[in-house]
């Protein structure tokens, strides 16, 4: 008995039909045909009735399939197991970031790295857009993204920061003596923010467009310090996270927005489907481990 004669018993009884079983596995008809012939009479039972349009079962049949379709399963988990060890020792794990974040990355690929040193692990800095298309393509195992309201469809996610998006200006502006403004407030006025494809740009963009303007980018950069040198130099009101705006409070007057509120998820983002590498899923599952532990 040879587990090829299994997987062809298992595919007939599932297509109900030679020709097409055949196709499923790759094989001629008649190879098919011969190799369960060939059990059957090592078996002393036939498997098949074969009398009628399409293949059925025999009683024979009916008994011998559960124990092909567990054979079966079993050479498989042998497979799986094996890959898995195989993936941890010599595997990959691709992890992408966007710029300026609270979690800890560095700790949490050097802890992976320590468990699994054969893997090797590669980081990668982009915006919210190339980081979740990415994941989508499997170009990335998981990251550290910057969510509006929506999860992006495809994608699983850990929430990791929660907070409210303000805008910031020097101490000397006009708009410094607010506490809160109405997000229309900003309507025509210079502002300072994040690049197009940024997860914070994306929820200004779209606030914006809920009550009925175009936001006036009068600055962007990738980096949240640059945005802050440009307005306490009195460019114009900076876009920023609400805690990141609060620690500069040196240099700028954090001011809360409303109609409507704007708030940022940071969150750590996989495919949803799974890493396809098994060193990226047990990345996924430490690091949600480590994340929901912090």
């Amino acid at each position: 008995m040879e587990l090829r004669q299994l997987e062809y018993v298992v595919a007939v009884a599932e297509e109900r039909n030679f020709t097409r079983a055949a196709e499923r596995v790759h094989v001629a008809q008649p190879g098919v045909s011969a190799q369960i012939r060939r059990l059957e009479r090592e078996l002393g039972q036939e498997l098949f009735d074969r009398s009628g349009r399409s293949v059925r079962l025999t009683e024979a049949g009916e008994a011998v399939l559960p124990y092909a379709r567990a054979a079966l399963a079993a050479v498989e988990g042998v497979r799986l197991v094996v890959d898995e060890l195989t993936g941890l020792l010599r595997g990959r794990v691709a992890v992408g970031t966007v710029t300026s974040h609270n979690v800890d990355l560095p700790d949490l690929l050097a802890a992976f790295h320590d468990d699994h040193p054969g893997v090797e692990i590669t980081l990668t800095e982009g915006n919210t857009d190339d980081l979740v298309a990415a994941l989508r393509t499997g170009g990335l195992d998981a990251a550290i993204v910057s969510l509006g309201r929506r999860t992006p469809d495809g994608l699983g996610i850990e929430v990791v920061d929660d907070q409210p998006i303000v805008a910031a200006v020097a101490h000397g502006h006009e708009l410094a003596v607010h506490e809160v403004v109405s997000l229309d407030t900003l309507r025509g006025r210079p502002l300072i923010s994040l690049p197009r494809g940024t997860g914070l740009r994306a929820r200004l963009d779209e606030a914006c467009a809920e009550i009925g303007f175009t936001p006036r980018i009068a600055f962007e950069a990738g980096d949240l310090d640059v945005l802050v040198q440009l307005a306490a130099r009195g460019l114009g009101a900076a876009i920023l996270p609400g805690a990141y705006a609060a620690a500069r409070s040196d240099l700028l007057r954090p001011i809360a927005l409303n109609k409507p509120a704007l708030r940022g998820r940071l969150a750590f983002a996989w495919r949803a489907a799974g890493p396809g590498s098994p060193a990226g899923r047990a990345f996924v599952a430490r690091a949600r481990d480590a994340l929901r532990a912090r």
